[in-house]
C-alpha cells in the first residue's frame, strides 16, 4: 500500500515537474524568439567608438560634437565597463535615431597586451549588453590607438558574424606593433594578430590611419608600428586602406580631433552606414 501511495506522488510530481518545464520552455522560446526578431528588424546602426590606453569615456567628445554640428544630430551613449565587469552608462539614446554613437571605455584601461586582452572581454560583454538593450545587429567601429588593438583582438578571438554584422573598422594611430620602428622586428602581440588573421571576416573594410609630425612618428608611436596593421589585414578582408594626415592635430593624442580625421570618419564610416539602413 505504501509503495503505491509513494509511486502515486512520484508520478504526480513528475507530471507536475513536466507541465512546470513545458510552460517554462515555451515563455523561454517565445522571448527568445521575439528578441531575435527585433535584433533581425532592427534599423538602427550605431558607431561604436573604443578609446585607447589612459583615455575615458570622454575621449571623443570633440569629435562627436564637431560632426554633430555639421550635420544630423546623433545621440551619444557613454558605457564604462568596470573591472568587475558592471556597466556604468552615461547620455541616452533618443528614441527613433537609427544611427547613434557609443563610446565603450574601460575603468582598466592601462596599456599592454594582456591588459588589451583584458578589455577584449570586456568589450565583447558590453557589446552584447547593448544589443540586448537596442536591439541592434549592424554597427560600424572606430578605434583610437589601442582601441584599435582591442577591436583586432575582439574580431579574432570574439566576433561571431550570427550575432553582429560590422562593415566597416576604422583605426586611428594604432601601434600594431607596439613602440618598435623596424617592420622586421615583430613583437609578441603582432606575430599573435598574424597567426590568427584567418578569423577575421573577410566582408570587412579596413581604414588605417596615421598621423605623422615628421614622418616618422606621431610623436608616440612610429608610422611603421602603425603600416604594421597591413599584415593582418591586407588580403585577408575587403578592402584595407592606409592613409596619412599630417599638419594640425596631427599628434598621437589629437588624432580624433583631426579636421581630416572627422572628414573620413564622415565619409568612410557615417555617410555608408545611413544609406546601408535607408536598404
Amino acid at each position: 500500500m505504501k509503495n503505491r501511495i509513494v509511486l502515486t506522488l512520484i508520478l504526480i510530481l513528475s507530471l507536475i515537474l513536466m507541465v512546470f518545464l513545458g510552460i517554462y520552455g515555451q515563455h523561454w522560446v517565445s522571448e527568445t524568439s521575439t528578441h531575435q526578431s527585433k535584433i533581425k528588424n532592427s534599423h538602427m546602426t550605431p558607431v561604436i567608438f573604443v578609446p585607447g590606453s589612459e583615455a575615458t569615456v570622454n575621449r571623443f567628445d570633440h569629435l562627436l560634437s564637431e560632426i554633430n554640428a555639421s550635420g544630423p544630430t546623433h545621440s551619444v551613449l557613454k558605457v564604462k565597463v568596470n573591472q568587475d565587469g558592471e556597466l556604468i552608462y552615461t547620455g541616452k539614446i533618443n528614441a527613433n535615431d537609427r544611427q547613434p554613437f557609443i563610446v565603450i571605455g574601460f575603468q582598466n584601461n592601462e596599456d599592454g597586451y594582456n591588459n588589451i586582452k583584458k578589455q577584449t572581454q570586456w568589450l565583447t560583454s558590453a557589446l552584447y549588453a547593448l544589443q540586448d538593450r537596442y536591439h541592434f545587429q549592424t554597427f560600424s567601429a572606430v578605434g583610437h590607438s589601442n582601441g584599435g588593438l582591442i577591436w583586432t583582438n575582439f574580431f579574432e578571438k570574439y566576433f561571431d558574424s550570427d550575432d553582429f554584422s560590422i562593415p566597416t573598422l576604422m583605426t586611428l594611430g594604432t601601434p600594431f606593433n607596439f613602440s618598435e620602428t623596424s617592420l622586421q622586428r615583430r613583437t609578441e602581440m603582432l606575430k599573435d594578430f598574424i597567426q590568427d588573421n584567418s578569423k577575421i571576416p573577410s566582408h570587412l573594410t579596413v581604414y588605417s590611419i596615421a598621423g605623422t609630425e615628421d614622418y616618422t612618428d606621431d610623436g608616440i608611436v612610429p608610422i611603421q608600428s602603425v603600416i604594421a596593421g597591413k599584415y593582418i589585414y591586407q588580403k585577408r578582408v575587403k578592402s584595407y586602406t592606409q592613409i596619412t594626415v599630417t599638419g594640425d592635430n596631427a599628434q598621437h593624442s589629437n588624432l580624433p580631433d583631426n579636421p581630416e580625421v572627422m572628414k573620413l570618419i564622415q565619409s568612410n564610416i557615417i555617410t555608408p552606414l545611413s544609406r546601408r539602413d535607408r536598404h
